[in-house]
């Protein structure tokens, strides 16, 4: 039987480029003006390759305290975002603590190098105590986050800390690595990789979402603050850079699409949750740092931190869209193109 016109015709070939170059348009067309810091870092800076590092070998700073960097390439001052938010954290790197009406919870704690200095010497601007602190969360461990843990928790008489499962496991599988950076394991509250977990203290919950991806254990979350009063709530993004292989199509495909799915799912639920408020560790992805600074001449004014829903969900669709066109690239080298 002789092929129909349809079954005759080639199959066209897949114009990769044309691919990249829509899904690079429709992450710049969310970012706006509010998310370039993301939008460059995830679409068009070199992507980092984090290849599995196996080394197991202390930070030099760790057991030399004068090779850490100096204090004027990481600090920031302290301030009051909301009525129940501080920020706490440096010029890059970011830290939060949380006020509720049974304590505080620490929302990642920076380097080891600087925790002393931009959370527990931060924290007394606003009279508070280090055993304060009830609970420590640590959106992943990398070191420019869970880095100061074992400083603050040691200085909170034991707070338990809060991370994923998966990242808990690399913490234990490199002792080295985590030198004076560790947490204590016996009170450890273990989120798995798979189900949201709700902490709550006092009248307050931190919605705990995992989102693996730029650690296999990355946490982002869920959370209500308050501005003069009125409620507003927070989208807390864990991790946000591709810190994971992505230098070949094996695993770098299935990494792409474990990042891409935990951030259609973080957007989904922020949606659900009305979050108006973005936030990151990162100020290069949030403009924390920037934005605190506003704060001082805002008045009664606007909150520079009130991004508002759209805004939100635009920013999930900035990295979505952005690890789309980087994934897409590495089918293109797969195809030999």
């Amino acid at each position: 039987m002789a092929a129909t016109t349809a079954e005759a015709q080639p199959k066209p070939a897949r114009d990769y480029d044309a691919e990249i170059h829509a899904a690079q348009v429709a992450a710049k067309s969310a970012a706006g003006l509010e998310h370039l810091g993301t939008l460059n870092r995830t679409c068009f800076l070199p992507p980092v390759n984090g290849a599995p590092d196996t080394t197991d070998v202390a930070p030099a700073y760790i057991d030399d305290p004068s090779k850490a960097p100096a204090k004027a390439t990481w600090y920031a001052d302290s301030a009051q975002v909301f009525d129940d938010l501080y920020f706490v954290g440096g010029s890059i790197h970011s830290a939060w603590l949380l006020k509720t009406s049974a304590g505080l919870i620490l929302i990642d704690s920076g380097y080891q190098y600087s925790a002393s200095t931009l959370i527990l010497d931060g924290m007394k601007k606003f009279g508070f105590s280090p055993t304060d602190i009830k609970y420590i969360i640590i959106s992943h461990a990398h070191s420019d986050h869970i880095g100061g843990v074992q400083v603050v928790q040691e200085a909170t008489n034991g707070a338990p800390v809060v991370m994923g499962t998966k990242d808990w496991q690399t913490v234990k599988q490199f002792p080295n690595r985590y030198k004076g950076q560790t947490p204590d394991f016996k009170t450890g509250i273990k989120v798995p990789d798979n189900k949201d977990y709700d902490l709550k203290l006092g009248g307050t919950t931190v919605h705990i979402v995992p989102t693996p991806g730029h650690t296999p254990g990355t946490l982002s979350m869920i959370f209500t603050v308050h501005d003069f009063g009125t409620a507003h709530t927070v989208s807390y993004s864990g991790g946000t850079a591709f810190g994971f292989q992505n230098d070949k199509p094996n695993p770098g495909l299935k990494n792409y699409d474990t990042y891409i799915n935990s951030a259609r799912k973080m957007q989904a639920e922020s949606t659900n949750a009305k979050a108006d408020v973005l936030l990151s560790n990162h100020s290069e992805f949030d403009n924390a740092v920037t934005k605190t600074r506003e704060l001082a001449s805002r008045g009664f004014g606007p909150n520079p931190f009130v991004n508002g829903a759209d805004s939100v969900k635009a920013y999930y669709d900035v990295t979505s869209n952005c690890a789309l066109a980087a994934r897409i690239g590495l089918e293109k080298s797969a195809a030999g193109q």
